[in-house]
């Protein structure tokens, strides 16, 4: 598989990065796990505009999912070769109504559903293309998913966004690469539900026993250099700060 870094930046856009996307590439079938502000312009450096197979919305807050809105625009009023047909995506309950609510101005209550095929997450196993991937739900104060994306022996998972859980360790126990959100500086913050902080990552990892952790979702507010120090501090495998434009071979 091959982990591509389209955006990572926690709440809102950086100067270097937009918010949180993630595209996961494997036998020419391209998922992309999220779509926050920002992400749908540095995707196509990556992938052509209507090459994706299937998109994973972990939640629905707007630095996860709102440009799918920007994404409707193009897979319905493409220009040439007529309107894209339906593209399965996978989120929580409600997000066509949801993303519907935040376009306002579709040429129906359905126009959404027309190029995009809304399948409701659920915990459990299942196949995208050739993945097999598992999601469970994680602690935020929305409906949140994390997901374990599988194939061919190998293994990644993705916090979404979450504070501390069971669940999360269950998805990172013994995978090739973690990637895992790190909104949070120890010592400083301490929300119970909402997000973890660097050291937090970083035990998750450990008690995990990942390969790799790359800590993603820090806002532009955020040490994000203390917050790799605190997960180093606790575990010691490789931990990365995920970049925009990173590319990870699992």
């Amino acid at each position: 598989m091959k982990l591509t870094v389209v955006g990572c930046s926690g709440s809102f856009p950086s100067a270097e990065s937009a918010c949180s996307s993630y595209l996961v590439e494997a036998d020419g079938f391209r998922l992309l796990l999220d779509m926050g502000n920002g992400s749908l312009g540095p995707l196509q450096r990556h992938c052509g505009l209507y090459d994706l197979d299937a998109i994973f919305l972990s939640h629905l807050h707007a630095d996860h999912c709102i440009d799918m809105c920007a994404y409707f625009v193009a897979r319905y009023y493409r220009h040439e070769g007529g309107r894209c047909g339906a593209l399965p995506v996978y989120g929580p309950e409600g997000t066509e109504q949801r993303l519907t609510t935040a376009y306002d101005d579709v040429p129906d209550e359905r126009s959404m559903s027309e190029v995009f095929e809304f399948r409701t997450l659920k915990p459990g196993s299942f196949e995208i293309g050739p993945f097999q991937v598992r999601t469970e739900r994680v602690r935020h104060p929305v409906e949140s998913y994390g997901i374990r994306v599988e194939h061919e022996g190998r293994s990644l998972a993705y916090s979404g966004d979450t504070g501390a859980c069971p669940e999360l360790g269950l998805l990172a126990e013994d995978t090739d690469l973690f990637l895992c959100e790190a909104s949070f500086t120890h010592g400083k913050e301490d929300v119970p539900g909402l997000h973890l902080n660097g050291r937090e990552a970083g035990e998750y990892a450990r008690g995990a026993r990942a390969g790799r952790l790359v800590l993603t979702h820090i806002p532009p507010w955020t040490d994000a250099a203390r917050n790799l120090a605190d997960a180093r501090a606790v575990y010691a495998g490789r931990v990365d700060l995920a970049h925009a434009g990173a590319v990870y071979e699992v």
